[in-house]
């Protein structure tokens, strides 16, 4: 059901306040760019720092402004499990096509707490569920077994956007649970193809708000069987996927978002914005990167 390069998209703000013009222009600007879905409220929407309203409204606007052409998967994620319980509802009741859920950050459940919070939301819901993965920032790396778990006990948890760095991790789901039944989106933009060698469907793509017709391309192009092109799409882009976290994100794709017109560079604290020296450095990617100047003229 889901597959291909779905967007990690960002949230504009101006002025303090999410810029709900600009938010309608992006998801117009990645269905005109053959964006494959669009996942709104995540990490890279700084969905830390937006209010509930916020959230809510956010998700609502996305999903009205696809107006069905794509996929929307709202992130829902939280540490509470009647917060998430409480967006997931929302989700579906607007009409996103699914909800992605991180693994609670901060107050560090077991594995049968995993368990626990996943089953009760799953189990109250139809919405298609996404899991992530995201050790780096929730503290833990959810086990494996739980995953499968939760694969097997749960029939509307159908994935999960894997952050681990890990090829291990994707092989020791898929040699269970098999490729066809169980969906992976690799969570981080440079290992999207060899996540996708070993059987993932694609992305959550930071990169693809600058470049959604060549993230795109690279999951169309190996899951057609153009190894060779995907590769290539893969290689043009890895400076500057790289380049995309030299600082926090979303403060370096804000950064280059700006810098090619697309929306504001515009961050709620904690975050700040880019350094001199590192935003420099991110220039001087996109300069270097074939795929910005043939699509931007830069």
């Amino acid at each position: 059901m889901f597959k291909g390069s779905y967007v990690a998209l960002v949230t504009p703000m101006k002025n303090g306040r999410v810029d709900e013009a600009a938010l309608r222009r992006l998801v117009d600007y990645h269905i005109e760019h053959h964006t494959d879905g669009l996942v709104p409220c995540g990490s890279t929407g700084e969905s830390a720092t937006l209010s509930h309203a916020e959230h809510r409204r956010v998700v609502e606007l996305t999903v009205k402004a696809a107006r069905g052409r794509i996929p929307v998967i709202a992130g829902d994620g939280s540490n509470s499990t009647a917060e998430t319980l409480e967006l997931v509802r929302h989700a579906a009741k607007v009409g996103a096509d699914g909800a992605l859920l991180v693994v609670p950050y901060y107050n560090k459940p077991t594995p049968r707490g995993l368990y626990e919070h996943y089953r009760t939301v799953a189990r109250a819901v139809k919405l298609p569920i996404i899991l992530y993965n995201i050790p780096g920032r929730s503290g833990i790396n959810m086990p494996v077994e739980t995953v499968i778990q939760l694969a097997q006990d749960c029939p509307t948890i159908v994935g999960i956007k894997e952050a681990s760095g890990s090829m291990d991790y994707t092989s020791q789901l898929f040699s269970v649970l098999g490729r066809d039944r169980f969906i992976v989106f690799s969570g981080d933009d440079s290992l999207t193809l060899p996540l996708m060698a070993l059987g993932a469907r694609g992305v959550i793509s930071v990169v693809a708000n600058i470049l959604p017709e060549a993230m795109a391309e690279l999951c169309r192009s190996w899951a057609h069987g153009h190894t060779d092109h995907a590769l290539d799409l893969h290689l043009q882009m890895m400076r500057l996927m790289r380049a995309l976290f030299y600082e926090t994100n979303p403060i370096p794709i804000k950064a280059a978002m700006h810098a090619l017109g697309l929306c504001g560079a515009e961050l709620r604290l904690p975050l700040t914005p880019m350094g001199n020296e590192n935003k420099k450095k991110l220039l001087a990617a996109m300069r270097a990167c074939p795929l910005i100047s043939k699509k931007h003229g830069r």
